[in-house]
């Protein structure tokens, strides 16, 4: 699956069919499991298998969550590539690499995720936190789509849902203020609209629960500023209807009241004047906003 291009699972089988592309063109497949891997995914170790056990890639390769904080990456492939680097007479040389001290925090991690049913969490609070998600989805028209696996999720979001239009403004938004809530997310995607859901993988419902709430509280303060505004717009144009409407009645009595007592008189309830077939709206010169505006 997809980790910066924005939590995309590709179709079953489609790996498979570029990787065959791949091969056909003298290339090799290379899965990059630095941010999905280490069972991350829940229902495999590694997100290459989502693919189904046909599918092994040609390198595989690991980074950040192996040391667990320690900086550690590593590379995993065949005899025959490894044999077939070494022929071209290029020498890799790394003055760390293999060293004991890093060899025993990358063991000792794999042991704690075994030994810890880390996996296994990924599967139960990732498919609690998607189910959070899309109750919120049922909710929130910005949010366009929830997907992923395991604690990988994430949460597209969209200022239109038929044409998709990325709500980059209003993510990026939602980031800035759920720091000041003491939770990190992070925007992903081409257009980084893309809430991102990486937690640690000791994460639990409850932590789930608490992200999702704060993200309904600022969705709805961002739903309910558009609507503010929507309504000012609406009630502007029902004003210069209505005022049109006047100057044409006042022109065919010849009443000769001022533009100012004109005016006056549009800015009410805009019942009067208004097609019966309109709804009736009360207008404001302002709207209410939450206290600090959305950044842009």
């Amino acid at each position: 699956m997809q980790s910066c291009g924005g939590q995309v699972i590709p179709p079953a089988g489609y790996f498979q069919k570029v990787s065959e592309y791949v091969h056909n063109a003298g290339g090799v497949f290379i899965a990059d499991e630095v941010q999905v891997g280490f069972g991350r995914v829940g229902k495999h170790f590694w997100a290459f298998q989502l693919q189904g056990d046909d599918f092994v890639p040609d390198i595989v390769t690991m980074g950040k969550p192996i040391g667990n904080g320690h900086p550690m990456s590593c590379v995993v492939t065949t005899r025959e590539i490894a044999e077939a680097f070494g022929a071209t007479g290029m020498e890799y040389f790394n003055t760390f690499g293999g060293n004991p001290v890093s060899c025993a925090i990358g063991l000792a991690v794999l042991d704690v995720i075994e030994k810890e049913g880390l996996q296994e969490n990924a599967i139960k609070v990732g498919n609690y936190l998607v189910k959070l998600l899309n109750e919120q989805k049922t909710k929130h028209l910005l949010i366009g789509d929830v997907r992923g696996a395991g604690l990988f999720v994430g949460v597209d979001l969209v200022k239109d849902r038929k044409r998709r239009t990325p709500a980059t403004a209003e993510a990026q938004h939602v980031i800035y203020k759920l720091k000041e809530k003491h939770i990190l997310l992070s925007a992903d995607g081409p257009y980084r609209n893309i809430l991102k859901f990486k937690p640690p993988m000791c994460f639990t419902m409850e932590n789930a629960k608490r992200v999702v709430d704060a993200i309904d509280e600022l969705l709805t303060e961002i739903e309910n500023a558009a609507g503010n505004l929507a309504n000012t717009q609406l009630c502007k144009k029902k004003e210069q209807l209505t005022d049109g409407q006047n100057k044409r009645v006042h022109k065919q009595n010849n009443n000769e009241k001022s533009e100012e007592e004109s005016n006056r008189e549009g800015h009410c309830h805009l019942t009067n004047g208004v097609p019966s077939d309109q709804k009736t709206v009360t207008c404001r010169d302002s709207y209410v906003v939450p206290a600090k505006r959305i950044r842009t």
